[in-house]
C-alpha cells in the first residue's frame, strides 16, 4: 500500500486517524531506534488464521520519546513464549489440524497511547476503504493490499493498556485473551465484553493480600499505587475488601504519577512517614516505580522500617530490587501460581541470531543481553564494550531465568488455539483446513468458544473463564529473604480461596523471626474500651472503665449492679460483701460490757428491794413505780444486745419495740413520780387535802398510760412498714469499689429512729421540767432532788448523743460508731437512774440498817407543814434538820 491519506467509510474515528498518520508499514521500517540497526514495529508471521500480540517489549520513552529502553524479561521473554505456543500448537496434529495460525506482534513500549496507536493495525482489515479520490503521482489506479485478518489478540500485559485496547477491539468484535493484566475493571462485562485472562482478578489478588496482613495481625497498612488502571484499581479493590472483611484500615493512600517529576518519590517516602505507624506499605504498582520508590526509601534512611507487600507485578522478579537488596528484605509478595516451564527453557536458550530472524527486537536483546554490539561502527572508542560473536549462548555466556508470566502467555495462545479448534469442529465437521462458515472467523462466536474452553494448560493447572472471562484465583506468596548473606524470593504460602501462610518460615529485616507490628494502637488492657478515632475504626484510645463500671465488650463499659462491684481489673462484676456488727469488734465489746454490768447491778437492785420489799425505805421509794423504773432500766441495758445481734426479720421486730419501750418505761415512771411531788407539795400550800391520783394504783394507771402510747405507736409502724432486714448497699458506697462494702442491718432509717426515740426524749423533757420545778423542795424530801440530777445528767448524755450520730452519717464507719453512740447512750441514761436512785437505797439498807426504821405517823398536813417549814429554815442560815420529816413524809405518800 503506497503512503497516503485516506477516507474511512464506515468509521471516522480520531484515532484512527493518528495512527495512520504515524506511517505504518507492513513488516517494514519505520522511525530509527538506537545506533546500528532500524527499530522495526511489528513481527509478522503467516498464517491461515492471524492471532495479534501486544508485548511490552519496551519501557516508556522519556523526553517526548515514545518507546524507551528494552525489556528483556517481560519483553522478549513473554514475546518468544507466545511464538513458542504457537510452534507447538502448529506442530501439533491433534489441535488444529491442517491450519496454521500465524501472528501479528506490536510492541506497547508500556504506555497504554502508543498501544492504541500500535492496536490499529488488527483492525485494518476490516475497515472498507473509499479509493475514489485516491491519485497516484504517474496516473495509474491505486494498488491497494488489504491486509491479514487478526481474529483475537493475546495481551496486552499493563492493565491501563489492555483496557485502552479494548475499547478498540471490542468495537470491531475481535476477542482478547490477556496474560497479565489484572485490574478489576476488566471484570465489566458491560464495558469489556470481548476480553478474557487467563490471570486472577486483582479482586482475587486484594483478597488475598487483605487475609495475608490479618494472619500477620496487621490492621494499619498505608496502599501506594501507579496511576493507571491496575494500580489504581489494584488499590481500591483492596481497600474495598479490607472494608467488606473488616479489622483493616488503611493510613492513607498514595498515588504514583504518571509522568513524575524531580524528587516525587522523596516526598511519597516522606508523606509515608507521616502515618509512621503503618509500617506494611501495600504496592500496586510497576516494576520502574516499584525500584525507584525503594531507592528513596534508601536515600531516606528507612532502611527495615518499611514492610513491603508487593502485588503481582512485583512478584519475583530480580530487578526491582537489584542492588536494593537490604530495603526489600522482608518484603512479601504475590504471584499467580505459575511453574517454570523446562520446554520454553530449552527452546529460549537455544535461540540464536541465525535461527530467530523472524524476531526483529531479536538483535537488540542479543546485545543487551550480552553486553557487546553487533555493527563495528556502533562501537566507540576506548569503550569496554566488544563485538558479537554471534557465538554467545544464552544461559551460558549470561545469566537467565524464566520470566514469571511465560506460562500465561502460553495458556493464553492456547485458549485461543482450543476455541478455534472447538469452533471447528462444530462449524467445520470432517472439513481439512478453513470452511466458509470459519472465513471470516465470527467474533462473537469465538468469543462463546473461548469461555467455555477448559483444558489443562502447560503447568498441569486447568484453564477455565468464568462469565467475566476472568480466571480463577491461584496464588504463591513469596518473601524476600536474605539468608547467609544471599538475597532469594521464598514461597511461604499460597492462597486458593483461602490463605495457608507459613509464619514461621518468614524473615523480616535483620535477619529476625519476630513479627513486626503495623497497628495504629496497642491492644487495650483489660478493663479499659475502646474510644474510636472518628472515621477509623483501627484507632483507638484506651479508656479505664472506673468506678463501679466494668468492660462489658471492647468498646463499651456497663456499671455493675448496686449490690455489685467490679472485680479488680474490671472485667466482670463480683457480688459487694456484706458486714454487720460482730460480737468481737471492739465497737460491741464495750457496749456489750457496759450492759452486763448494768444487768448484773440492775438484778442485784431488783433482788435487793424483793428481799426488803417491807422495809421504809422500799416503803418510802415507792415500790410499785420502782419495780416499773428498774424494769425499763432493765429493758435499756437488754436492748445493747438487740443492736449487736446479726439482723433478721425477728431481731429488727424486737429492736422497734424495746428501743424505745425501755426509755418509755423509765421515763413514764420518773415522770409519774416529779409529777406526783409537784402535786403534792402545790397542793400542800392550798389546803390540807391531799391531791387526787395520787395513791399506787392510780400512779401505775398514770405510768401505763404513757407507756401505751409509746407501744400504740409502734403497733402503726408495724402495719404501715412491717419489720425486715435489709441490706443497705450506699452507706459504704465509697470512691474506691475495692472499699465498698454491704451493710446488712434493719429497716430504720435515721428519720424513723428519731420519732422512734422522739416520745422517749418527751417523757424525758417533760420529766426534766418536773425536776426543776420541785428543785426547791429540800434534799430530805422524797426522790425529787434524786431525780432533777438524773434527768439533768440524762439531757447531757443524749444532747452529746445527737451530734456524734447524725455527725457521722458520711463516715466509712458509720455503722459501727452510730451502733456503739446509741447503745452506749441509752446504758449511760439506765446507769445514771440506777446510780443516782438506787444505789443510794441499796446501800443504806445493806450497811445502814439502822436507817431503814419506821417513824412515828402525823397526819399529811402535818407532814407538809413540817416539810414547807423545813424548807423555809434551811433557806436562813443553812439549817438543816434531821431527816425524821423525810421517812415520815414517804410513808404518809405510800399510804395514802
Amino acid at each position: 500500500m503506497s503512503r497516503g491519506c485516506f477516507c474511512m467509510e464506515r468509521f471516522s474515528f480520531c484515532l484512527l486517524l493518528s495512527a495512520w498518520s504515524w506511517g505504518w508499514a507492513p513488516g517494514g521500517a519505520a522511525k530509527p531506534k538506537g545506533q546500528g540497526y532500524p527499530h522495526m514495529n511489528s513481527i509478522r508471521i503467516d498464517g491461515d488464521i492471524t492471532l495479534g500480540g501486544l508485548f511490552p517489549v519496551h519501557g516508556r520513552g522519556v523526553e517526548g520519546k515514545a518507546c524507551g529502553e528494552l525489556k528483556k524479561e517481560k519483553g522478549i521473554h513473554r514475546l518468544e513464549a507466545m511464538l513458542f505456543a504457537l510452534d507447538r500448537i502448529n506442530n501439533d496434529p491433534d489441535l488444529l489440524p491442517n491450519i496454521t495460525l500465524g501472528a501479528r506482534i506490536l510492541d506497547t513500549c508500556s504506555r497504554d497511547t502508543h498501544a492504541l496507536e500500535q492496536s490499529l493495525t488488527f483492525v485494518q482489515a476490516l475497515i472498507e476503504k473509499d479509493s475514489t479520490e485516491v491519485r497516484c503521482v504517474n496516473g495509474g489506479p491505486p494498488i491497494i493490499t488489504k491486509p491479514e485478518r487478526v481474529v483475537g489478540v493475546i495481551g496486552a500485559s499493563g492493565s491501563s493498556v489492555s483496557i485502552m485496547v479494548a475499547n478498540i477491539l471490542r468495537l470491531f468484535k475481535i476477542p482478547q485473551i490477556s496474560y497479565a493484566s489484572t485490574a478489576p475493571d476488566l471484570s465489566d462485562n458491560s464495558r469489556y465484553d470481548f476480553f478474557s485472562r487467563v490471570v486472577p482478578s486483582d479482586t482475587y489478588q486484594a483478597q488475598a493480600m487483605v487475609d495475608i496482613v490479618k494472619a500477620l495481625k496487621w490492621n494499619y497498612v498505608s496502599t501506594l499505587a501507579s496511576e493507571g488502571s491496575y494500580g489504581e484499581s489494584g488499590v481500591e479493590a483492596f481497600i474495598q475488601k479490607s472494608r467488606e472483611d473488616g479489622g483493616v484500615c488503611v493510613a492513607q493512600s498514595v498515588k504514583i504519577p504518571r509522568e513524575p517529576k524531580p524528587g516525587e518519590f522523596d516526598k511519597i517516602i516522606r508523606r509515608l512517614l507521616e502515618t509512621s505507624h503503618a509500617r506494611a506499605v501495600i504496592i500496586f504498582a510497576n516494576e520502574d516505580d516499584i525500584r525507584r520508590v525503594l531507592e528513596a526509601a534508601k536515600r531516606a534512611n528507612q532502611t527495615g522500617h518499611f514492610i513491603w507487600m508487593g502485588s503481582d507485578s512485583w512478584g519475583s522478579k530480580i530487578s526491582p530490587v537489584l542492588h536494593l537488596e537490604e530495603v526489600a528484605e522482608g518484603s512479601v509478595t504475590i504471584l499467580p501460581k505459575r511453574v517454570s516451564v523446562k520446554g520454553f527453557d530449552r527452546y529460549f536458550s537455544s535461540r540464536t541470531l541465525d535461527n530467530n530472524r523472524r524476531n526483529i527486537w531479536f538483535a537488540e536483546f542479543w546485545e543487551e543481553n550480552f553486553h557487546c554490539k553487533l555493527s563495528r561502527h556502533a562501537l566507540k572508542k576506548g569503550s569496554s564494550i566488544k563485538k558479537c560473536t554471534n557465538r554467545e549462548r544464552i544461559g551460558q555466556d549470561s545469566s537467565y531465568e524464566q520470566e514469571g508470566k511465560v506460562q500465561f502467555v502460553i495458556d493464553a495462545v492456547y485458549a485461543m488455539g482450543h476455541a478455534l479448534h472447538n469452533m471447528h469442529k462444530n462449524l467445520c465437521p470432517g472439513k481439512v483446513g478453513l470452511c466458509p462458515r470459519m472465513d471470516p472467523v465470527d467474533g462473537v462466536e469465538l468469543l462463546k468458544y473461548i469461555r467455555s474452553v477448559n483444558f489443562s494448560g502447560i503447568a498441569g493447572t486447568p484453564v477455565t473463564f468464568n462469565e467475566n472471562g476472568d480466571a480463577p484465583g491461584r496464588y504463591d506468596i513469596y518473601q524476600y529473604q536474605i539468608r547467609n548473606s544471599t538475597p532469594e524470593y521464598r514461597v511461604i504460602g499460597q492462597w486458593t480461596d483461602h490463605l495457608h501462610l507459613k509464619v514461621e518460615s518468614m524473615l523480616w529485616p535483620g535477619g529476625g523471626s519476630q513479627l513486626p507490628s503495623s497497628i495504629c494502637s496497642l491492644p487495650c488492657k483489660p478493663g479499659e474500651r475502646k474510644k474510636l478515632v472518628k472515621g477509623i475504626p483501627c484507632c483507638w484510645h484506651c479508656e479505664r472503665c472506673d468506678g463501679y463500671q466494668y468492660q462489658l465488650d471492647e468498646f463499651h463499659c456497663k456499671r455493675c449492679h448496686f449490690n455489685e462491684r467490679p472485680n479488680e481489673n474490671h472485667t466482670s462484676c463480683t457480688p459487694i460483701p456484706i458486714i454487720k456488727l460482730e460480737w468481737s469488734s471492739p465497737w460491741a465489746v464495750v457496749p456489750v460490757f457496759i450492759a452486763i454490768v448494768g444487768i448484773i447491778a440492775t438484778l442485784f437492785v431488783v433482788v435487793t428491794f424483793v428481799r426488803y420489799n417491807d422495809t421504809p425505805i422500799v416503803k418510802a421509794s415507792g415500790r410499785e413505780l420502782s419495780y416499773v423504773l428498774l424494769t425499763g432500766i432493765f429493758l435499756c441495758y437488754a436492748t445493747t444486745f438487740l443492736m449487736i445481734a446479726e439482723p433478721d426479720l425477728s431481731t429488727c421486730s424486737l429492736r422497734r419495740i424495746f428501743l424505745g419501750l425501755g426509755m418509755s418505761i423509765s421515763y413514764a415512771a420518773l415522770l409519774t413520780k416529779t409529777n406526783r411531788i409537784y402535786r403534792i407539795f402545790e397542793q400542800g400550800k392550798k389546803s390540807v387535802s391531799a391531791p387526787r391520783f395520787i395513791s399506787p394504783a392510780s400512779q401505775l394507771v398514770i405510768t401505763f398510760s404513757l407507756i401505751s402510747l409509746q407501744l400504740v405507736g409502734v403497733c402503726i409502724w408495724f402495719i404501715v412498714d412491717p419489720s425486715h432486714s435489709v441490706i443497705d448497699y450506699e452507706d459504704q458506697r465509697t470512691t474506691n469499689p475495692h472499699f465498698a462494702r454491704g451493710i446488712l442491718k434493719c429497716d430504720i432509717s435515721d428519720l424513723s429512729l428519731i420519732c422512734l426515740l422522739g416520745y422517749s426524749m418527751l417523757l424525758m423533757v417533760t420529766c426534766t421540767v418536773y425536776a426543776i420545778k420541785t428543785r426547791g423542795v429540800p434534799e430530805t424530801f422524797n426522790e425529787a432532788k434524786p431525780i432533777g440530777f438524773t434527768m439533768y445528767t440524762t439531757c447531757i448524755v443524749w444532747l452529746a448523743f445527737i451530734p456524734i450520730f447524725f455527725g457521722t452519717s458520711q463516715s466509712a464507719e458509720k455503722m459501727y460508731i452510730q451502733t456503739t453512740t446509741l447503745t452506749i447512750s441509752v446504758s449511760l441514761s439506765a446507769s445514771v437512774s440506777l446510780g443516782m436512785l438506787y444505789m443510794p437505797k441499796v446501800y443504806i439498807i445493806l450497811f445502814h440498817p439502822e436507817q431503814n426504821v419506821p417513824k412515828r405517823k402525823r397526819s399529811l398536813k402535818a407532814v407538809v407543814t413540817a416539810a414547807t417549814m423545813s424548807n423555809k429554815f434551811s433557806q436562813k442560815g443553812g439549817f438543816r434538820p434531821n431527816g425524821e420529816a423525810k421517812s415520815e413524809l414517804c410513808e404518809n405518800l405510800e399510804t395514802q
